[in-house]
C-alpha cells in the first residue's frame, strides 16, 4: 500500500453510515383489503375507535394514491429485521400472532387489525407520542430482495397539513383550503411484514419519521414491534460492504495523504476479494485489502463503532452474500472525474496511473499506461 500515516491524532467523527437499499419494490403489486381505525394516546385520557370493517375503495385513484403513501418510502429501507420477543418466545409477539392469524385466514383480517388497533392503544403510553389514524393493509406483490410476496402492512398517520384549493368559479378562480389533511408524501410510521420466514419472525421493514424525544423513539420498533436487526449473510456482507466503503472515502483522509486513485483502488481490491472468496475472513481481508498495519486498526476501530451505536454486531468470519455483493457493486464506484473535462475508469492495477504537476500550465496530470487501444 502506498500512502503513510500523516497523524496518529485520528478521530472518528459520528455519522449514520449510509448503504444500499435493499430493495422493495411494488411495480406489479396491488391493495386487497384495508381497515381503518384511530389510535389515541392512553397517557392523555384519549380512546381508541374501531372501524366496524374494511375500507370500501369505489374507485382506482385512491388505491393508486394509498399505494404510493404506503409503499414509496420502503423504496430507501436499507435494513430487514425479525419480529422477536425477550423471552425468546416468538409467540408471544403480538404482531407476529395477529399477522399470522392474517396470512393463514384471510378471513380473520379485519378480525387481526382491530387487535393490532387495541396492541397500539396498549403500548402509546408515553406522552409524546401523537395520537392518529391506524391503516392495516393487506398487499399482495411486493418485491423484497427481487421475491413477490404477500405482505401485511402497519401505517400511523400522526401528522396532518393544511392544503390550499384553487378551482374555478364565475369565469375565474376561487381559494378554499382543508384542514387536517394528510401529504401522501410523509407517512409518519409504516412496518412491511412479508409472509416468509414465519418461523424466523417474518421478513420486515420499517419506517419511522421520529419525532418527540428519544424516549418516544422506541415505542415503534422497540414496544409496538419488538423488532431486532436480520443478521443473515446478506446484512453481514451488505453492511460491511457498507462500512468499509464509508471508512474509504470519507475517513481514512483523517488520518493518511491519499489520491483519489489510491481510495479507488482500494474499494476496487475490497469488491474483487467479495467476489471472489466465499467467506468472509477480518483478518484476511484486512491483510489481503488493506495491508497498512494503522489503518487496518481504524478500519477495526470504525467497524465497532457502528456496530455498539446500531446494536448490529457483524462477525469476523461470515458466509459471503453474493446478491448482496451485486447491490453493494452499484453504488462502488471506480471513477475518477477531472474538472468536467475527463472521466477515468480504474479498474485494475492502479500502478499503471500516475499523478503529476506540471509547472508550465500549473495544472495538475494524470499519466495512464497501456498495452492496447480498444
Amino acid at each position: 500500500m502506498n500512502y503513510e500515516p500523516s497523524s496518529m491524532n485520528y478521530q472518528l467523527r459520528r455519522k449514520t453510515p449510509t448503504f444500499a437499499a435493499i430493495m422493495v419494490t411494488f411495480f406489479e403489486a396491488s391493495l386487497d383489503t384495508i381497515s381503518v381505525h384511530h389510535v389515541g394516546n392512553q397517557s392523555q385520557e384519549e380512546m381508541y375507535a374501531l372501524s366496524d370493517q374494511p375500507l370500501e375503495l369505489k374507485d382506482d385513484i385512491i388505491p393508486n394514491l394509498l399505494m404510493q403513501y404506503f409503499l414509496k418510502p420502503f423504496e430507501k429501507a436499507n435494513e430487514v429485521y425479525h419480529l422477536m420477543h425477550s423471552s425468546g418466545n416468538l409467540s408471544l409477539n403480538e404482531i407476529h400472532h395477529f399477522a399470522s392469524q392474517a396470512f393463514e385466514d384471510r378471513e380473520k383480517f379485519h378480525e387481526a387489525s382491530e387487535q393490532i388497533a387495541k396492541h397500539l392503544y396498549k403500548t402509546t403510553t408515553h406522552p409524546n407520542i401523537k395520537g392518529g389514524e391506524l391503516y392495516v393493509v393487506y398487499f399482495n406483490d411486493v418485491q423484497i430482495e427481487g421475491n413477490p410476496l404477500d405482505a401485511i402492512g402497519i401505517f400511523k398517520s400522526e401528522n396532518k397539513e393544511t392544503y390550499l384549493k384553487v378551482y374555478p368559479d364565475k369565469g375565474g378562480f376561487q381559494v378554499d383550503y382543508e384542514q387536517d389533511a394528510i401529504n401522501i408524501n410523509k407517512l409518519d410510521k409504516g412496518v412491511l411484514i412479508f409472509n416468509i420466514e414465519k418461523e424466523n419472525g417474518y421478513k420486515v421493514v420499517v419506517v419511522d419519521k421520529t419525532n418527540g424525544g428519544q424516549d418516544a423513539a422506541v415505542f415503534w420498533k422497540d414496544n409496538f414491534l419488538q423488532l431486532r436487526i436480520r443478521n443473515d449473510s446478506f446484512n453481514q456482507t451488505n453492511n460491511t460492504l457498507g462500512i468499509y466503503k464509508n471508512f474509504v472515502t470519507e475517513k481514512l483522509d483523517e488520518q493518511f495523504e491519499m489520491s483519489k486513485a489510491d481510495k479507488i483502488d482500494l474499494l476496487n481490491r475490497s469488491m474483487k476479494y467479495f467476489k471472489e472468496k466465499d467467506e468472509f475472513n477480518m483478518d484476511e481481508f484486512s491483510n489481503e485489502v488493506i495491508g497498512n498495519p494503522e489503518a487496518i486498526e481504524s478500519f477495526k476501530s470504525f467497524k465497532n463503532q457502528y456496530e455498539q451505536e446500531f446494536d448490529s454486531p457483524i462477525a469476523d468470519n461470515f458466509v459471503i452474500s453474493d446478491n448482496a455483493v451485486k447491490k453493494q457493486a452499484r453504488v462502488y464506484k471506480s471513477v475518477l472525474k477531472l474538472d468536467k473535462n475527463f472521466h477515468i475508469y480504474i479498474h485494475g492495477d492502479k500502478e499503471l496511473i500516475e499523478k503529476g504537476f506540471d509547472d508550465g500550465r500549473a495544472m495538475n496530470y494524470y499519466k495512464v499506461y497501456f498495452k492496447e487501444e480498444a
